[in-house]
């Protein structure tokens, strides 16, 4: 037996899970290779992990179904939470609204207009404890998209899983936390970015020191994308941008194979299916590949890429809008076949309104779909070694390593993103697009080609007006129960430790236990690290 047949057989002997056959009861491997494709590719679950994290990837345990939700007030969202859970969702995943991602309170002047709308609003930690009631967060899993603000989100769910009697070590989820892309491409911003990477490194280390199996950042690629960058963009600056973020918990004293295990991705799941599946591929080998050779990384966990994907809300059309249903599905279908771990599908709605229930169950059903029906989770990484998936693949790390090149020669993502280079790049490729769709060169269904007139009015899912004042008085009867001179105790606090070298996490969650709310958290930081500024680029 030749030495690529021995690697073959070592790594069916380390996966698990019963036999699996085709619809027709045709044995399926569990990966199909040759002593070519081992020697050029390697095996899934060794570096560089190519072909997948994990050696038998969905045959040993399906990716993570996380519905991205949140609404109006926290037992509205709790509410959404359990009819999600109920229809099958096997993790948590959480939108704010702008107030709460800027740290501001409903009361703030800036507030008013938004309260809600694009995501739950949270305050304090009673609305904490409103958003996750009932909801065990020893056993549920919770991502929360939030960035300006994560270290006071992961203060308060660290509150609520105490008050549940839920060890740290036990809480298990992912905060964002991924402070570079808002500056390019996202905007909801609140310190400028030299502090904000401060907060980000003390996270990490907040992490690592008491809550071991959360994901301390989750470096998105998603809004980069749905601002317009083309795949191979997507990877360089997502990249670049965990390039920076290793760097600068490195310098802040914490060892790389301590905190690297830990951090994870988020891409977007475009509409070009065998595009997407390289894209994907490619972005695991070259972050094995960065992590060992630029930062020394021993471990091999150090070395994964694991991610999460969301379909391209971009791509959702107001026109024929049940057709998103189809575009969602094909953009699914591209994620698992690039190996993702976690995934949330649009609705086929969004282009329109907040997702309905029903089609928000119908987003979840097409995950489960592909999970139970389609034969895609019986064999790892299906397309690896078809010539076209490998030249794709090599092609997109090459553009991809040519973006980080070009990045690393302005100093590195954080000076990249302040001299306006990542924000042009974007800017660049969005209108590009644009023209391509408008002249026809690029076509979209039913906005320039089989079009149709008289689509259907879609009911319309509206935030209640009323919510902005309701939240504006639930703060005012916090602020009058609650101990102000204890509140005002741990503001001080946290303000000597943000003067100071002291993590931040400790005296955040302080503030949080003590009914400080978001946006008395974030005026304090403010008033030692400033407020952002954006520069112009165009």
């Amino acid at each position: 037996m030749s030495m690529p047949d021995d690697a073959m057989q070592r790594h069916r002997n380390t996966i698990k899970g019963t036999p699996r056959t085709t619809a027709s009861g045709l044995p399926v491997e569990p990966l199909y290779a040759d002593a070519g494709d081992i020697e050029r590719l390697g095996l899934p679950g060794q570096h560089p992990f190519l072909r997948g994290v994990h050696p038998g990837m969905y045959r040993e345990r399906a990716w993570t179904m996380r519905q991205y939700a949140g609404f109006g007030s926290a037992a509205e969202t709790n509410a959404r939470f359990r009819f999600l859970l109920a229809a099958g969702q096997t993790g948590l995943s959480t939108a704010f609204d702008l107030p709460t991602q800027m740290g501001y309170d409903p009361d703030h002047p800036l507030a008013t207009a938004e309260v809600g709308r694009v995501g739950v609003s949270i305050v304090s930690l009673d609305d904490a404890h409103a958003l996750f009631d009932g909801i065990p967060l020893d056993r549920v899993s919770t991502s929360m998209t939030i960035n300006a603000t994560a270290i006071v989100l992961l203060a308060l769910y660290t509150a609520v899983g105490r008050a549940q009697g839920v060890s740290e070590t036990a809480l298990t989820g992912t905060i964002q936390n991924d402070i570079l892309k808002e500056y390019a491409a996202r905007g909801t911003w609140r310190f400028p970015p030299r502090p904000s990477l401060r907060i980000v490194t003390d996270i990490f280390a907040a992490a690592g020191e008491r809550l071991p199996r959360f994901n301390p950042i989750s470096v998105s690629g998603y809004h980069m994308r749905e601002a317009g960058c083309t795949a191979a963009q997507e990877v360089g600056f997502t990249l670049a941008n965990g390039i920076a973020y290793v760097a600068a918990a490195c310098e802040a004293g914490l060892e790389v194979d301590r905190f690297a295990p830990r951090i994870s991705f988020f891409f977007n799941a475009h509409n070009d299916v065998f595009e997407e599946v390289a894209k994907f591929r490619a972005a695991r080998r070259m972050w094995a590949v960065l992590m060992k050779e630029r930062f020394g990384a021993k471990d091999p966990r150090s070395c994964m890429l694991r991610f999460h994907t969301q379909t391209a809300g971009s791509t959702l059309t107001a026109r024929q809008p049940l057709t998103n249903v189809v575009r969602v599905a094909y953009q699914a279908l591209a994620a698992v076949l690039g190996g993702t771990q976690s995934l949330h599908t649009n609705s086929w709605d969004e282009a329109l309104t907040l997702p309905s229930e029903d089609a928000a169950r119908l987003a979840l059903r097409t995950q489960q779909v592909l999970e139970c029906e389609s034969g895609v989770t019986a064999t790892v990484d299906p397309l690896g070694g078809a010539p076209f998936i490998e030249a794709l693949t090599d092609a997109l790390e090459a553009e991809a390593q040519g973006i980080i090149a070009a990045v690393d020669k302005l100093g590195g993502a954080l000076a990249a993103i302040e001299t306006g280079y990542v924000q042009r790049e974007i800017q660049r490729a969005a209108f590009q697009h644009q023209r391509a769709v408008e002249a026809g060169r690029t076509r979209v269904v039913g906005v320039n080609c089989h079009e149709q007139a008289g689509d259907a009015a879609v009911p319309v899912f509206r935030i209640d007006p009323a919510l902005a004042a309701e939240r504006c008085e639930t703060v005012k009867a916090l602020r009058a129960r609650r101990s102000q001179s204890t509140c005002d105790d741990a503001l001080a606090r946290l303000v000597a430790a943000a003067k100071g070298k002291e993590r931040l996490f400790a005296p955040v969650l302080a503030a949080v236990e003590a009914r400080a709310t978001m946006g008395e958290i974030c005026t304090a930081l403010e008033t030692v690290f400033g407020r952002h500024r954006e520069v112009p680029v165009l």
